[in-house]
């Protein structure tokens, strides 16, 4: 039986000695390998924080003590200390979550998968302990450098340099990476921090030059020794921490766990705020993460352990269409440039940077700012693209509309993951942009339904200098190619069924949901009922040849990948009301609740997106209708 069999509870990892915790590392890191690989999630992030973990768990007590994560896919080793070791179905329907989840247990506190917002939750809940007189607690934030280039992890920092009496440990689990290496100021102060020791250097010197001196060099030597601490807090460039008024302690290396529990005792015992800053490895203990220059396998589908290599090799996706159409665009527009925000490969940007160095920003995980960037760079002449995970622009909303918007900045902005994603759980659906976009004035949003499509929509969007632009896609496969029959104005006619008659329904089917729309259509004409199959192209502002074409017909249904509550769907309904169109308007859509995770399918199939859903409640609503006129 291994050590990690052996362990019943938390309680019982304050037993372990070196020898003991060295094989529970050893274990869980095989244990992550193993289980991950079969599942998919987030492998390195993982690999590289075991120790840590375990030492917060030796000093902290959980849950009294309370441990937040940022972001929350650096817990599964939080997940197996506390007792769910049952990783075959990660993320998936009934398994675990790839995030903290309250649902599973008292130790998770903070879903959290939207960076930099840790110290935030943590300063909050000490605060709440100190008024309720709750001294007996500490609250333990552990955030990642490269949440740390997030703009509200900065603003938590500043109010906590106030608080000198609330038990509060910020633990900086340093990789030098976000998804990729970190990058801008922060990241040059961390790496001055990992490594310039010359306080080493000096203790180097006077154990080599003293010790051989004798006695009296040997009392020498241990004064020195002894003041050890003055001198790393003179010569060591702290003062990033400190000079907010906030202690540190660091940089410990975040792989010795004795040397973590240390330093994390002596920020326990200090009452207040303290930073331990502690150095790790994402990817440690699995060569082909570690030899993964990209992102040191952040993320990974189903892979065979012993390589790393993937099952099912990924498919050419809808990012990897949009990656090669921008650099193309980029070689023959010397204005556009790229914006990301710390996501660089994720959302395709990292070819347009291998080619074109300069022209690719980076901004760390800093949204806001990508944004108001933006429209600076709009400003003096330049076409930003800024591609973002579609979940991640709810964080700029306000600079999209008061910086981007109101001053008519032309900015394109790309949204991967667009729309039911599944598996990451409710915070990682992309589900929220269309509702929200649409009370941007002047803003335009395209939805793509397939390859051609993205190209053409991407190069119509880069064209526009007086607005803002979006484009958005999903994380699914890409589908065939999906011709039109017609095009008016800027509305694609994908198919004409007469059924027992002329067309009677209009069906309006938004990006991702063109291919269930073209199948309603034909699950209608087995009915009996007409339909026109069209994909709007351009769905905000909604096209004066769409609500033209719903005159005459006894129903419009809309399908789309995102809040039927004010979406697009709705959006026609009102076009339609402003035209005094009396057509009713059937939508089709995700409801206004958060989505546990769960396959893309599984969903669709829950919220009765599935063709045979929208031609049923279709065919019934045409039925009802003529039994009305009858």
């Amino acid at each position: 039986m291994g050590e990690l069999e052996r362990l019943t509870s938390i309680d019982d990892l304050r037993t372990f000695g070196p020898a003991r915790l060295e094989r529970l590392a050893a274990e869980i890191r095989q244990f992550l390998v193993s289980s991950v690989s079969q599942t998919g999630g987030h492998l390195g992030p993982n690999l590289g924080v075991v120790e840590l973990t375990i030492a917060m768990h030796r000093v902290f007590s959980s849950p009294r003590d309370t441990i937040v994560f940022d972001t929350g896919h650096q817990s599964y080793v939080h997940k197996i200390l506390t007792g769910r070791t049952e990783f075959g179905r990660l993320r998936r329907r009934g398994g675990l979550s790839g995030y903290p989840s309250r649902a599973e247990s008292d130790h998770d506190v903070v879903e959290n998968s939207h960076a930099s917002t840790a110290i935030s939750w943590a300063d909050g809940i000490a605060r709440a302990n100190h008024l309720a007189g709750r001294s007996d607690r500490t609250v333990v934030a552990v955030i990642g450098d490269g949440a740390l280039t997030g703009g509200m992890a900065w603003e938590a920092l500043n109010n906590i340099a106030t608080s000198e009496d609330r038990r509060l440990v910020i633990v900086v689990n340093d990789n030098g990476r976000s998804y990729a290496p970190t990058i801008g100021g922060l990241a040059r102060q961390l790496d001055a921090l990992r490594t310039s020791r010359p306080y080493e250097k000096v203790l180097g010197w006077g154990k080599r030059t003293l010790k051989g001196a004798g006695t009296p060099g040997q009392v020498t030597y241990e004064a020195l020794h002894g003041v050890k601490a003055g001198l790393r807090d003179m010569l060591r460039p702290q003062g990033m921490f400190e000079g907010l008024g906030i202690k540190y302690v660091g940089p410990v290396d975040g792989h010795d766990v004795l040397a973590v529990e240390a330093a994390l005792r002596s920020a326990r015992a200090f009452g207040g705020p303290v930073i331990v800053h502690a150095m790790t490895e994402k990817g440690r203990g699995y060569v082909p993460a570690e030899s993964d220059a990209t992102d040191r396998f952040h993320a990974v589908g189903v892979i065979h352990p012993e390589t790393g290599l993937p099952v099912v090799p990924s498919r050419f996706g809808w990012t990897a269409v949009f990656a090669e159409e921008i650099v193309d665009i980029a070689r023959s527009r010397s204005d556009v440039v790229g914006v990301t925000a710390a996501m660089l490969a994720p959302v395709g940007l990292a070819p347009m940077a291998e080619e074109m160095p300069d022209r690719v920003i980076d901004v760390g995980i800093a949204e806001q700012h990508a944004l108001t960037a933006s429209a600076g760079m709009a400003f003096a002449g330049l076409h930003p693209v800024v591609a973002l995970y579609a979940t991640f622009l709810n964080r700029a909303f306000d600079q999209l509309l008061m910086d981007v918007a109101l001053h008519k900045a032309g900015v394109t902005i790309v949204l991967d993951r667009a729309g039911i994603t599944g598996d990451d759980g409710a915070s990682h659906n992309g589900m929220w942009d269309m509702a929200l976009l649409r009370l941007v004035p002047g803003l335009r949003l395209a939805t793509p339904r397939d390859e051609p499509t993205l190209r053409q929509e991407l190069r119509e969007a880069v064209a526009v200098s007086d607005a803002p632009t979006v484009i958005r896609y999903p994380k699914s496969a890409l589908p065939e190619p999906i011709a039109a029959i017609s095009r008016d104005g800027v509305v694609d006619v994908l198919a004409r069924t007469a059924g027992d008659g002329d067309a009677r329904v209009l069906v309006v089917g938004i990006g991702s949901f063109v291919p269930c729309a073209i199948e309603v259509g034909t699950r209608l004409a087995d009915q009996g009922v007409g339909s026109v199959v069209v994909d709007p192209r351009w769905v905000l502002p909604v096209p004066a040849e769409l609500v033209e074409m719903a005159r005459g017909v006894d129903l419009v249904v809309t399908i789309e990948d995102g809040l039927v509550e004010n979406g697009v769907g709705a959006a026609v309904r009102e076009a339609l009301i402003a035209a005094r169109i009396d057509v009713p308007v059937q939508t089709h859509g995700i409801p206004t609740n958060f989505l546990e995770h769960a396959s893309r399918g599984e969903i669709i199939e829950d919220l009765r997106l599935r063709a045979a859903d929208v031609a049923r409640d279709a065919a019934a609503s045409v039925a009802a209708s003529v039994d009305v006129q009858n």
